[in-house]
């Protein structure tokens, strides 16, 4: 079925586009949401799909725990801690003026190797086009244990391939990392928005760095004529690619064990609610859709955004997924989360999770920063600017719900998912910090939408 999208007159009188437009901190709650069991057998990728891509890193298991001795101990299985918040809860319930809630907090910003989401979805589809490769060559022919992969043949098949990769910074992180270490020629294109410590680190891992001084959407449209052009080579499409998106979604398998290790009830009366950051789209997206897989309409699944780069949020609201920018609105797609900052939200996903996504909401940068220093200073985590973007989650359903509404949220679980942190330099992680508490000391609460 087409969606109807806002002409362009309909744009410059709608109040959400003119809130966006603002730069305003808003909560847009999905009005094409429909129960999931509805729309399931509707979209492209199913429950298999994610547990083909499951059985994929549990097959790379043994390689992985060869080639990066600190996932050894955890059997090569790269997975992140899930920790219990109470402190943050108090705090950020103060500081926003909001009921104090029961929250979690997923910390793929401690992921093995690469320290961010993009663990998960940049190495499978590493791994997927290392096994392609290695199918394709007869390296595979009965093997069992892949270790192998860390052997000289498949090292030497290695380098006379390419992988390519368009990045705002943590994506790239991962696919370099990997690739490298597989023996692929590795190119990153990274946007203007990339810190200089990743690109700084990926050219020690010997990978080559393009930097780009536009945003996110260039770097990814050189990557992919780079790609088209080289042979041999394999393009990593953060906007379109399945196969990340996939490798995203395994998480859900993982937090519902983790879960039920807790003690955590998720279900009709105890609902979870996992706020997710979300830059073009494709961890979030990936992370949701194997969430309402697992748990049906017992989650619920919100994006954050930064105010100035709601390029989800616009393009499911306007109906025009990837044909409209942040840019055309007005805004200028420059914040601290450099993560996030993306002009022009993936058109697969945006189509994969119309029917079923909750909402979305944005977040200031200065409400970023502060929110660094909060989580800091309440549960000692090191967190970047965008890995904290769901943190007040819980507040804006508070204050934007209906009252019989309100009670549900209240007797939710919240889950905030932390993007990443662990490999921002100590300097860098400071200065996020001092800026925050500078924020902090000028204001006593959030003055939030």
């Amino acid at each position: 079925m087409t969606t109807p999208s806002l002409a362009d007159g309909q744009l410059s009188q709608d109040p959400i586009i003119a809130a966006l437009s603002k730069g305003e901190e808003l909560l847009w709650l999905n009005p094409k949401r429909r129960p999931f069991a509805e729309v399931r057998d509707t979209l492209p990728l199913s429950l298999d799909d994610i547990h083909a891509a499951a059985a994929r890193l549990e097959r790379f298991a043994p390689y992985l725990a060869r080639a990066f001795p600190e996932t050894a101990a955890a059997g090569g299985i790269i997975e992140s801690p899930l920790r219990r918040a109470n402190a943050a809860a108090t705090t950020l319930s103060q500081w926003l003026g909001a009921p104090l809630p029961t929250l979690w907090i997923k910390c793929d910003s401690h992921l093995p190797v690469s320290g961010s989401i993009k663990a998960r979805g940049g190495f499978h589809e590493v791994l997927a086009y290392a096994e392609e490769l290695a199918q394709v060559h007869g390296l595979l022919a009965g093997v069992d244990d892949y270790a192998c992969f860390d052997e000289p043949d498949f090292r030497a098949l290695f380098r006379e391939h390419s992988v390519v990769v368009g990045s705002t910074g943590n994506l790239g992180l991962s696919i370099g990392i990997l690739s490298a270490r597989l023996g692929f020629k590795v190119t990153v294109h990274m946007s203007a928005d990339a810190r200089a410590w990743k690109k700084a680190l990926l050219r020690e891992k010997g990978v080559q760095v393009v930097e780009h001084t536009s945003d996110y959407s260039v770097a990814v449209a050189q990557g992919r004529e780079e790609a088209l052009a080289t042979p041999r080579c394999h393009f990593v499409d953060d906007e379109d690619s399945t196969t990340l998106f996939l490798g995203y979604a395994v998480a859900a398998l993982r937090l519902k064990q983790q879960l039920d290790a807790e003690g955590v009830l998720v279900d009709a009366d105890h609902p979870l609610v996992v706020h997710l950051p979300c830059g073009v789209g494709g961890g979030p997206g990936g992370i949701a859709f194997g969430l309402k897989h697992v748990f049906g309409d017992t989650v619920h699944c919100f994006f954050a955004e930064p105010t100035p780069s709601p390029c989800m949020l616009l393009g499911m609201h306007t109906g025009r997924h990837n044909a409209i920018s942040v840019q055309d609105i007005g805004l200028d797609n420059r914040t601290c989360a450099d993560g996030l900052a993306v002009g022009r939200a993936s058109a697969f996903v945006g189509k994969v999770i119309e029917p079923w996504l909750d909402g979305i909401y944005t977040v200031s940068d200065d409400h970023l920063y502060a929110l660094v220093a909060l989580i800091e200073e309440s549960e000692g985590l090191g967190l970047e600017p965008s890995a904290v973007a769901g943190l007040p989650g819980f507040a804006y359903l508070a204050r934007h719900s209906a009252p019989e509404r309100q009670a549900y949220w209240q007797s939710a679980t919240h889950l905030a998912w932390a993007t990443g942190g662990a490999m921002v330099p100590r300097e860098e992680m400071k200065a996020y910090q001092a800026k925050g508490r500078a924020l902090l000391a000028s204001q006593h609460h959030a003055d939030m939408n």
